[in-house]
């Protein structure tokens, strides 16, 4: 029988993913949930669901991992990673994390305050001269009814701590409406390939939606944020991140672009019909790499990779006996910094929802009740646009860690998963 070289090849790649993933599932350890406090029963019901997802055709396939009092009580993978190709999902499928970039962007810069490199209260400017005098946009009306942008004075600079906890006055393009926001769409800030260094020029050349400091919005902050970080350590994002950060917790599969074709197979993919984003913004194609490396959302990765990064957040800083974080530098982020005594407002997109501050990188809750997702004070957490959710409850000593690609069911799948998971506990 002749083998074709094309065929041998697929086949060394097939038994090189089947290696690795039977790898990653041997080293998974398992407890029995109700040693973690949870009810086999109730642990049943999130198979249910994402079963039922999968089979009325909302997603092709999930990943999800709960970890309790340090055993990982649930671990079950649902479905397919691709429907074209009908591959089976497995733990070692590649996801768009998007905005769960975030707080790691937001870890590698608060490794620099630690070390004393950078400052919370700095001004951007000081390290992006672009932003010196950036101007806000204000709307007005005018006598012929017709809605114009003025441009007004900063009242103050823009801060490293406005950055990480969305109060700089820049804005996102891709939803929600005003005329700097369409200023955004307008500037296809997405056009041509720009390094982080020429991503940020183009965001200072923007008008601000707000006032920094006065106003919770939704924006580039940790893509300007990730240019921070190049600027005070002078490396790419990347590779800052990857030295102190992704290889330290054996990170290997979270890049910002898969590069390793034996990898590309590992891709998740949503449904056809379910690849928009918002205006201008459809999910990517991770396997063409552009200079541009987004601190925001730029991430690829696996739920056992950013599971040892949300252990590490659930650990104060620690995991495997390394440390990267101070405890009290967690606690820190983990604080509600848009409270009364901030003078910041919830802008009218507020993402993190009723019951919930902002922190650093993160949402956090600030009431264990108001929400209509079950929880406890003290949890940070934040999503993908692409389908993705993470959350580390200290006060239940548990992380969760959902991975699926979706636009259009993310946000009901975030509410309903919660309250799955939170509907196991028997104690």
């Amino acid at each position: 029988m002749l083998v074709s070289r094309h065929t041998t090849a697929s086949l060394v790649v097939a038994a090189t993913l089947l290696a690795a993933q039977s790898a990653f599932a041997d080293s998974v350890v398992r407890t029995q949930p109700i040693e973690a406090g949870l009810s086999p029963k109730g642990l049943a019901r999130i198979g249910d669901y994402l079963k039922n997802e999968i089979a009325t055709n909302k997603i092709p396939g999930a990943v999800m991992m709960i970890q309790r009092r340090g055993k990982i009580a649930y671990y079950e993978t649902f479905g397919v990673r691709d429907p074209a190709t009908k591959a089976p999902m497995t733990a070692n499928t590649i996801f768009r994390i998007y905005s769960m970039s975030k707080p790691i962007t937001t870890v590698a810069a608060m490794m620099l305050v630690e070390e004393g490199k950078l400052q919370l209260g700095d001004p951007v400017a000081n390290f992006i001269p672009a932003f010196k005098d950036v101007k806000v946009g204000v709307e007005k009306k005018g006598e012929d009814g017709k809605t114009t942008l003025d441009l007004v004075p900063s009242r103050r600079p823009m801060t490293v701590q406005d950055l990480m906890r969305h109060t700089s006055g820049i804005t996102y393009g891709f939803f929600g409406e005003g005329l700097v926001k369409k200023a955004y769409v307008d500037a296809k800030i997405f056009s041509e390939d720009v390094d982080n260094a020429g991503f940020a020029d183009r965001i200072a050349k923007l008008p601000l939606a707000y006032q920094p400091g006065s106003t919770w919005d939704y924006s580039h902050s940790t893509d300007i944020l990730g240019r921070v970080v190049e600027v005070v350590s002078g490396k790419s994002l990347y590779q800052f991140e990857k030295e102190r950060i992704l290889d330290p917790l054996g990170m290997k599969d979270t890049t910002f672009y898969v590069t390793d074709k034996t990898k590309q197979p590992l891709i998740a993919e949503p449904f056809a019909n379910d690849r928009k984003i918002g205006n201008d913004a459809d999910m990517n194609d991770p396997r063409i790499v552009r200079k541009w490396e987004s601190g925001g959302g730029g991430m690829m990765s696996t739920i056992g990779d950013y599971a040892r990064f949300a252990r590490m957040i659930a650990n104060g800083g620690m995991l495997d006996g390394k440390r990267y974080l101070s405890p009290k530098t967690i606690a820190y982020m983990g604080s509600n910094h848009i409270g009364p005594a901030s003078g910041v407002v919830n802008g009218p997109y507020y993402l993190p929802g009723p019951g919930f501050g902002f922190g650093l990188g993160f949402a956090v809750r600030t009431e264990p009740g108001v929400s209509v997702m079950e929880g406890s004070a003290g949890e940070m957490n934040w999503s993908g646009a692409g389908g993705t959710t993470f959350w580390v409850d200290p006060k239940e000593d548990m992380f969760v860690v959902f991975m699926s690609q979706t636009v259009q069911h993310r946000g009901r799948h975030r509410i309903a998963l919660k309250n799955l998971a939170y509907g196991a506990f028997e104690k």
